[in-house]
């Protein structure tokens, strides 16, 4: 992949979206690890009357999700082009917001569509504010063809519209609300957007959208415009400066305000965003990672970014599932202690005040309850490890160089696919981590695939997934011994106790037998 190396850091560098130190843009923190990337589609030819209003629409639009969601920074992706493409990044740029370039052929190239001389002096000032994503081209290589409009040139649009939909999540649309057959155009931008399909470049047999749950990826703000052509005014139903929430929703597609599903797969990454900057110095100093000392050198460089991502996903997991096994071990405990105390209150003389050792136990109980409850302890387990096993998955797939093999279709589209919409935060996250590997060229896929099954499926030296399962089945086989071993001995103790009462209790008195019953 092609970037601009005099002025990008590499990809170990720093994370996915945050701004380059040489921008003067206000940093942001770094232990946090997922941005809300806005996807950029608009119109080149904007009225010119309508730019002002049109560039306090997106401010606003932009400030809103900032303050609505401020565990979550924002990203915008765009690819440059004139009119809406440059008019997002230049607030995006004012608003400190960093800049994803999803270019859709080399630089010089993409280039050749800006004839105008200050079109390309501004976008090489944007461009060097901002973090390119060049990607591949689209039949592997460079043709003549590309240089003019027409078909071929049209097909790498088509490709960063379809990148931008994947990897987004928000679609930020200033269209005119028309249909349209122009191939890569907004219109169809905002149809793949929303069925995962554009005529003349996707596969039509196939879509990836969601099987059993609604589609999480399916959001659009749209903001209608004119276009300075005859011809040029809106969809009839529409008017010029109009805003809307616009989904695939059946009932109420356009929508005022954000729709409740998106709010709460928006706060899930914000609460995971706010467990991993709480808990970074933790995280740095007790995290386990994919890659080893021996990982082979020429693994993609995009690696490292979804390793990161796992090994905070991974350390919160496992933080919160003890924090689960230790809310089940106490509220066993209590359970057993107000047991106790029931029993010493109702059969033994002189214990009266056990009453109140049962209450406490039983308030104890109740609050150790409503913690877990309020912080999500369980869930927040479940959803940390399935998106660090996402992600695990995902890493050694890019180590071996394993790919969708289509332009249209990504992994994380396919992950968690048949659950609720909720878990759409997953798959949100997937998409910041998967933005450079999803187009980066493999390595050396013989070593990536070598190291794969080494660390990944393993064997008989102890490393890799067949080895810790071997491990856990057996350690889960003996826990299972000692539970039956210890109800065994429950069942004989409590036979043994019956035959001695049956035997001998009309010689105990009741101090005795109480505690014995």
């Amino acid at each position: 992949m092609a970037t601009a190396t005099d002025r990008t850091a590499s990809p170990g560098d720093r994370s996915i979206g945050l701004p380059l130190d040489k921008t003067g843009a206000k940093a942001r923190d770094d232990a946090t690890p997922v941005p809300l990337v806005v996807g950029v589609t608009g119109h080149r030819n904007l009225v010119t009357a309508e730019i002002p209003q049109l560039r306090e629409l997106v401010r606003k639009f932009l400030k809103d999700l900032e303050t609505q969601f401020p565990e979550t920074p924002l990203s915008i992706m765009t690819s440059l082009a004139d009119g809406a493409d440059r008019l997002v990044a230049h607030e995006a740029v004012a608003m400190n917001i960093p800049l994803l370039i999803a270019l859709p052929m080399p630089v010089e190239l993409y280039k050749q569509d800006f004839t105008d001389a200050e079109s390309v002096k501004d976008f090489e000032n944007l461009y060097a504010q901002g973090e390119v994503l060049e990607l591949p081209l689209v039949e592997g290589k460079m043709t003549a063809s590309m240089s003019n409009p027409g078909n071929e040139r049209d097909k790498h649009y088509a490709q960063a519209g379809v990148y931008i939909c994947a990897h987004c999540h928000v679609l930020l649309a200033l269209w005119d609300g028309k249909s349209s057959k122009k191939l890569g155009g907004t219109a169809q931008v905002v149809r793949f957007h929303h069925d995962d399909t554009m005529p003349g470049f996707t596969d039509s047999g196939r879509s990836s959208q969601q099987i059993l749950a609604d589609d999480e990826s399916d959001l659009v703000y749209h903001i209608v415009c004119s276009r300075d052509q005859p011809d040029g005014a809106p969809l009839p139903s529409m008017q010029p400066l109009q805003t809307s929430w616009f989904t695939t929703d059946n009932e109420n597609p356009r929508t005022d305000t954000i729709p409740e599903r998106y709010i709460r797969i928006f706060e899930r990454t914000s609460e995971f965003n706010a467990d991993a900057v709480a808990n970074r110095e933790r995280i740095a100093a007790e995290k386990y990672s994919l890659l080893s000392s021996d990982s082979p050198a020429s693994l993609p460089p995009s690696v490292r970014e979804i390793d990161d991502m796992f090994t905070m996903a991974d350390w919160l997991a496992i933080r919160f599932q003890k924090y689960v096994n230790f809310m089940l071990a106490a509220t066993y405990t209590l359970a057993a202690l107000m047991g106790l105390a029931f029993i010493a209150y109702s059969d033994l003389e002189g214990q009266e005040q056990m009453i109140f050792a049962f209450l406490l136990f039983f308030a104890a109980g109740v609050v150790l309850y409503v913690m877990s409850k309020r912080g999500g302890w369980h869930r927040r387990y479940l959803d940390y490890r399935a998106l660090a096993e996402g992600l695990r998955v995902q890493f050694y797939w890019t180590a071996s160089g394993v790919t969708a093999g289509r332009h249209t279709k990504f992994a994380h589209d396919n992950f968690l696919q048949k659950q609720d919409v909720e878990l759409g935060w997953i798959r949100n996250v997937m998409r910041v981590a998967v933005l450079r590997s999803d187009i980066e060229t493999a390595g050396d896929t013989d070593a990536g695939l070598e190291f794969s099954i080494r660390e990944w499926v393993g064997g008989t030296d102890g490393m890799g997934q067949t080895c810790y399962f071997k491990s856990k089945a057996a350690e889960r086989a003996q826990r299972n011994r000692k539970t039956e071993m210890l109800a065994m001995a429950s069942l004989g103790g409590g036979i043994l106790v019956a035959i001695v009462l049956a035997l001998f209790g009309w010689q105990f008195d009741d101090n005795v037998r109480g505690p014995l019953v």
